[in-house]
């Protein structure tokens, strides 16, 4: 798969997009990388360039949320991604704990999946997504 990594508008954390990079790829996906701080109309050029297969939002600042509700709003606003997979991951807020009413607004916007810091839950939707875009 191809997958478009970025780090949220607020993160300015590289380590995590390195280190989440060599992980997909060896996983085998082709990653194309935004860096840090991108923004949503970034983001969105990004995709329509790169017609990626998913979207993998990072974020380790704590502003995984309000950064990955602007982005996933700004995405689905566009109807050329529509069904575009939508992945954020990292620490949603400052309190330093899940917030569950958060996840719920963030798939209600559209986010596919919202994972946290887990990496075997990153390599099982994303390996499910795959199996999905093989015919049978």
């Amino acid at each position: 798969m191809k997958i478009l990594l970025s780090g949220t508008a607020s993160d300015s954390h590289t380590w995590n997009l390195v280190y989440l990079r060599l992980f997909l790829q060896e996983q085998g996906h082709q990653v194309v990388g935004l860096g840090p701080c991108a923004p949503a109309e970034l983001l969105l050029a990004g995709c329509l360039r790169h017609a990626p297969d998913a979207v993998v939002l990072s974020s380790v600042n704590g502003h995984g949320y309000r950064d990955g509700l602007a982005a996933v709003r700004r995405l689905r606003a566009e109807p050329a991604l529509a069904g575009l997979p939508v992945v954020l991951g990292g620490k949603l807020g400052v309190a330093g704990h899940r917030q569950e009413a958060d996840v719920a607004r963030l798939t209600e916007a559209g986010c596919d999946a919202v994972l946290g810091e887990d990496l075997d839950a990153l390599r099982e939707f994303l390996a499910a997504r795959a199996r999905k875009e093989v015919p049978a």
